[in-house]
């Protein structure tokens, strides 16, 4: 087995269930403090699998299947850069390391690579590592210019690897910020966390590229992501210019990043999703951010809180039973509002009921996360007043 460590992101129960669903073999050996899991695969993994995985800051791999410790860093050091032609840059990403412990093992490093007459030159700090941006512009990931070394102490533990992969912030910020249109009324799904319900959506209908469709599809984050792993895609809405955003973006996108047409096919047309789909071809799953409600400004009370609930609950009715009705067979992977009220949280209630007389089960593709009251995940930032579930449903065979 091949062992990892993934630096989680800020909802650490959704980045486990992303993982699970694409680690071939998952097997959870220790979670740190919530944003540390050392895994293994059955496989080993390759870096670029980070550039679609939304719930992972960064990954590494350990160095040996021997114990190493704090005292062979230097040398594994001096082994991982040897093949570095100019001067070489390394950093470490620690955990359990107090700064004054770092600041010594880096040093021990830059002399060891000294006795073998290797300049170096250290990235990060003390207290914090090189940020995500620097090792990519630096060579560090790929090995040609160096490398990061990862040290995790913990009970029982010492682990000692590699950075493979850390997410690249600045193209995630420029297909999200500079992408033609973007609608700041209707609310903002992140590319992140649009990955994260592809992997997901991947996993229940176990496709290697699966035919994607959005019937909520805004204006396109979900297809755009799709795309970008150049899998086919049906993108539908109810409103016009929903549609025509959806198609500029797709558009640009298309000539950003290179995108043919005949590699990953894409279909933008005007549909309500409580309405019959008469499609050529099933898709292989549905992907999509159903309707969240209206944009709060403020906390609302619960009164107002339920009453936006009653309206969202029919829309999510009426929607499934489309989807069981004209789509049979077909796997969801949806989101459904959550309401942080003055006094409590809210949930969609009535959509149990309606589950009940569907052919669909809810699963996920790691049971032992540590789940709230229900059968869903929770992704909410603590200033949102209006969170999601993640809802996997899976047709009854």
């Amino acid at each position: 087995m091949n062992s990892y460590a993934a630096y989680l992101g800020h909802q650490p129960h959704i980045s486990i269930a992303e993982l699970a669903a694409v680690v071939p073999g998952f097997t959870v050996k220790k979670q740190i403090e919530k944003k540390i899991l050392i895994f293994e695969s059955s496989k080993q993994l390759d870096p670029d699998l980070l550039m679609f995985l939304g719930g992972t800051i960064s990954l590494s791999e350990r160095l040996s299947n021997d114990d190493l410790s704090i005292e062979d860093v230097p040398q594994a050091l001096c082994t991982e850069t040897s093949k570095v032609k100019k001067k070489i840059t390394f950093g470490l990403r620690t955990h359990g390391m107090s700064p004054a412990s770092v600041k010594t093992l880096y040093r021990k490093c830059k002399d060891a690579l000294k006795k073998k007459d290797r300049p170096s030159r250290y990235v990060g700090t003390p207290n914090k590592p090189a940020a995500s941006v620097l090792l990519h512009d630096s060579g560090m990931l790929d090995g040609s210019q160096g490398c990061e070394i990862t040290i995790i102490l913990a009970e029982n533990l010492c682990w000692i690897g590699k950075t493979i992969a850390a997410q690249d912030i600045d193209d995630y910020s420029f297909r999200d910020m500079e992408k033609p249109v973007r609608d700041t009324k209707a609310g903002f799904l992140p590319p992140k966390l649009a990955q994260v319900l592809l992997n997901l959506g991947q996993w229940v209908c176990e496709e290697e590229e699966p035919l994607i469709l959005d019937p909520f599809c805004g204006t396109g984050v979900i297809p755009m992501e799709a795309l970008l792993r150049q899998w086919p895609v049906l993108a539908s809405d109810s409103a016009a210019k929903a549609i025509s955003g959806t198609e500029k973006n797709l558009e640009w996108l298309r000539k950003e990043y290179e995108i043919l047409k005949k590699d990953a096919a894409s279909t933008v047309w005007k549909h309500d999703a409580r309405k019959a789909f008469d499609l050529k071809e099933y898709p292989d799953v549905i992907v999509t951010e159903t309707h969240l409600g209206p944009t709060l400004n403020s906390v609302p009370t619960v009164a107002e809180a339920t009453k936006i609930r009653n309206e969202n609950e029919t829309l999510q009715a009426e929607f499934l039973k489309n989807v069981a009705d004209s789509l049979p067979g077909v796997a969801i992977v949806c989101t459904w509002p959550v309401w942080k009220t003055k006094t409590k949280m809210l949930y969609l209630e009535k959509i149990w009921k309606v589950l009940e007389g569907l052919p669909f089960e809810i699963v996920s593709p790691y049971d032992e996360i540590q789940k709230h009251e229900r059968p869903t995940l929770l992704y909410r930032r603590p200033e949102q007043f209006v969170g999601r579930e993640i809802v996997i449903l899976k047709p009854m065979q």
